[in-house]
């Protein structure tokens, strides 16, 4: 099958195992909003970024360590089972650790004890997949990946959907049935993890195969060279993990305490409207690493790599320019709310800064198939930097407007940092004025839709419409010969 028929197909189905599953938990967050003030979904949102956090060492970059071993060592059986047991004995670890000090965690984080419980369960259940998922990754098995993340959004959803709505109305007037035994008033937070937790055992138990079936062989020189590939993944991870979540905190932290939470809650809220962009980059991201690596030796990969760079800021151009005219729209889809709408106005710079995100995801292949991560580990914490430079100097005064703008900013330096490098480490010759060309019209008339013109949707289709018939006119002879090319 042509390469790119083949990455296509993938992204397709990866985006099919990411963009149904985040639909469905967006639902969530038109239940969490209207179910929660934005106080008290402020409270989720900053758990949940702590969650992020955890989620990151947990993993420490062995994931990325798995596919760049496994697809250049010859046994393969050895990769996987050092692989399960370093994570499983991490992981082990840190229950044990984490029950101990469960008062003082959530001293530090601020976060009630109960919860804390919680989340050490699910932290600890969703480690433990993280190897399986990603050898159904490595070895092209991506129906049977989407299915295991479906079936768990699925259970976690419809959990949610009984527990947040349904359930109170089944108790009222029912005081002596079952429904009312476990029924708690205020007990949304809990009701949130419980619904979670569940997911994620089921989870486990779907991805026990790989497990039950390893040969249990633990090679220690081929562990300390995966860590030495994973540290500068963690950092990287670590940094990238600030850039995504830690402005919640931030905000939480710097805020005064009267309104922190609530603003924390719009923030969140509004930011999850960048969903779209988000999705298309992750689902790109998830079809292409597997590609980059495995066609890393192949002829001249550079010129697979600068096309697949062209098509993914085309269609990322469009989406940005899509997502900015329809985001009044999404909101009263996703975000029925009013309380929340006065952080509308960051949509634009989440977009944008997401986008500038998936670009980075892309040009950073250089680095990863010449075992160079640690330019990553570096780049990703010059982002760091910014973001908490940023948040720090300007939530006081411009509040979540200062962490939309340190996203932004933070991703775009990653991006300028990665090509930089790249261009000097491993030339790949990206067609700039093509990238350059797409990328600022959507920007342009993304700003002339949602600044100049108010959100005008009229305005804002046809600017889109013009968007999207020049990206035609431009490409149509390009795509139908990769379509046609056997």
């Amino acid at each position: 099958m042509n390469p790119f028929k083949k990455l296509f197909k993938q992204t397709f189905v990866y985006g099919l195992a990411t963009v149904l599953p985040r639909m469905l938990s967006f639902l969530l967050v038109r239940v969490y909003t209207d179910v929660m003030d934005p106080d008290l979904y402020g409270q989720v949102s900053v758990i949940f970024a702590w969650f992020a956090i955890f989620n990151v060492f947990l993993a420490y970059g062995m994931e990325t360590a798995f596919f760049r071993f496994y697809h250049k060592s010859e046994d393969k059986e050895k990769v996987i089972s050092t692989s399960l047991i370093s994570i499983a004995v991490s992981t082990l670890t840190f229950f044990v650790v984490a029950l101990i000090l469960k008062n003082p965690l959530a001293s530090f984080a601020g976060i009630r004890e109960e919860f804390i419980s919680y989340a050490i369960f699910i932290l600890v259940l969703d480690a433990l997949v993280i190897i399986p998922f990603a050898w159904l990754r490595a070895t092209e098995k991506p129906m049977k990946y989407a299915v295991i993340k479906i079936v768990n959004i699925c259970i976690n959803l419809g959990l949610n959907l009984f527990f947040l709505l349904l359930l109170p109305k089944l108790v009222v007037g029912n005081a002596d049935s079952v429904f009312a035994s476990i029924y708690k008033e205020d007990f949304q937070i809990s009701y949130i993890f419980i619904s979670n937790l569940i997911a994620s055992g089921v989870t486990l138990v779907l991805m026990l195969g790989l497990y039950l079936k390893s040969k249990y062989v633990f090679d220690k020189v081929l562990w300390r060279s995966m860590m030495k590939y994973a540290g500068p993944v963690l950092l990287a991870g670590i940094a990238f993990t600030i850039n995504e979540v830690f402005d919640k905190i931030l905000l939480e932290w710097l805020l005064p305490a009267n309104i922190a939470e609530s603003e924390v809650g719009k923030y969140a809220a509004c930011y999850k409207l960048a969903l779209f962009m988000t999705l298309f980059a992750t689902a790109f991201r998830m079809g292409i690493e597997p590609f980059f690596f495995s066609h890393s030796n192949a002829k001249n990969p550079q010129k697979a790599y600068a096309q697949i760079t062209n098509y993914f800021v085309i269609l990322g151009s469009v989406i940005l320019l899509g997502v900015v005219v329809f985001a009044d729209v999404l909101k009263l889809l996703f975000v029925d709310n009013s309380e929340y709408w006065e952080a509308m106005k960051i949509v634009p710079l989440i977009v944008l800064a997401n986008f500038f995100l998936g670009i980075y995801h892309n040009l950073s292949v250089w680095y990863k198939v010449t075992d160079k991560t640690r330019y990553g580990a570096f780049i990703s914490v010059i982002g760091a930097v910014v973001t908490i430079v940023v948040n720090v100097a300007l939530i006081p005064t411009l509040s979540y407007m200062a962490s939309a703008i340190a996203t932004v900013l933070a991703y775009g330096t990653m991006m300028g940092l990665s090509y930089w490098y790249g261009k000097k480490n491993y030339p790949i010759p990206y067609n700039m004025r093509k990238i350059v060309f797409y990328f600022s019209l959507s920007v342009v008339l993304s700003i002339l839709s949602f600044y100049v013109f108010d959100r005008n949707l009229w305005v804002g289709c046809a600017l889109l419409l013009l968007f999207v018939g020049l990206v035609y006119k431009m490409e149509n002879e390009v795509l139908r010969k990769i379509i046609k090319k056997k």
